[in-house]
């Protein structure tokens, strides 16, 4: 058999809608504006077929270099052989939601701030490094009142 290589081949499910999310887009798609420095998502939305983004683009995240009236222009990168280059697509407003990649990373940056100040307040030497997950603390297992309790496995029977 052959095998189709056109434009939208391989994206039965990732350009289909989600399930409950059918039908009219909301208006707050519409109604949002994008500035340019605005980091955001490309994810394309099947019902609208114009501006759609080219499938590899799905699911990328960007920065929005250009606004016009109905779409905007975003700086993505993709990998071509063993380098990332710059791309920059021009996608309706229907394929890009506002990234939330950033918001951790704010919030982190507010708190610092404020453990900073409060450190130097009380002219004590603050560490804000994230640090790893530290292993677990030792416990102690007591026998008393706690039996050690034998478990074996039941044998099969046959009962026909």
């Amino acid at each position: 058999m052959g095998h189709a290589a056109g434009l939208r081949a391989g994206t039965r499910y990732a350009f289909s809608r989600d399930f409950k999310k059918k039908g009219m887009i909301p208006l707050s798609t519409y109604l949002r504006q994008y500035k340019v420095g605005d980091i955001v998502d490309v994810v394309a939305n099947g019902a609208v077929q114009k501006g759609m983004p080219y499938k590899v683009y799905h699911g990328k995240t960007g920065v929005i270099y250009n606004v016009t009236k109905s779409a905007v222009g975003v700086i993505l990168y993709k990998q071509v052989g063993n380098r990332y280059m710059e791309k920059r697509i021009n996608v309706r407003i229907e394929h890009v939601r506002l990234s939330r990649s950033r918001e951790d990373f704010l919030r982190r940056v507010k708190e610092n701030y404020a453990k900073t100040q409060k450190a130097k307040a009380e002219g004590v030497h603050q560490h804000l490094k994230r640090q790893p997950a530290a292993p677990r603390d030792s416990r102690v297992v007591s026998f008393s009142d706690n039996v050690p309790e034998s478990i074996a496995p039941i044998a099969y029977e046959t009962t026909i």
